[in-house]
């Protein structure tokens, strides 16, 4: 398992990618300043920060995306064998908000709460990363 990143669920994206770029300092992956999704990274470490914009993950997300009652943001882990995975914390006493499904081409993700409510997405890359 791998700490992917920490993502952030925006309504204002360019102004909050200015935010982590301009004023934190941290380095844009791809530079989409309009969005809908940017990862930034740290001088070191692997894991970094992600924006993401609200809507898009309202749409995936149903409730759990609602700008106005949805989560504000999401811890990612990476994983080999979603599905396999899943059973193994299911079993555990998880339980599965989301998934697993497809969300790119990608990837496929599953979601779960942790006991305070906070939103973690399980990932499995699907293809290798560039």
């Amino acid at each position: 398992m791998e700490l992917a990143q920490v993502r952030l669920f925006v309504t204002d994206f360019t102004a909050c990618y200015r935010f982590y770029a301009d004023v934190l300092g941290l380095k844009p992956q791809s530079g989409a300043e309009r969005g809908p999704y940017e990862k930034f990274s740290p001088d070191t470490g692997s894991a970094g920060i992600a924006l993401q914009d609200r809507a898009m993950m309202a749409e995936l997300l149903g409730e759990l995306g609602h700008p106005v009652t949805g989560h504000r943001s999401l811890v990612v882990l990476r994983v080999d064998g979603l599905d396999a995975y899943c059973a193994q914390i299911t079993a555990r006493g998880a339980t599965l908000l989301h998934g697993p499904r497809p969300m790119t081409d990608r990837m496929r993700v599953a979601h779960l709460a942790d006991p305070e409510g906070n939103l973690v997405e399980l990932q499995e890359w699907l293809l290798p990363r560039a």
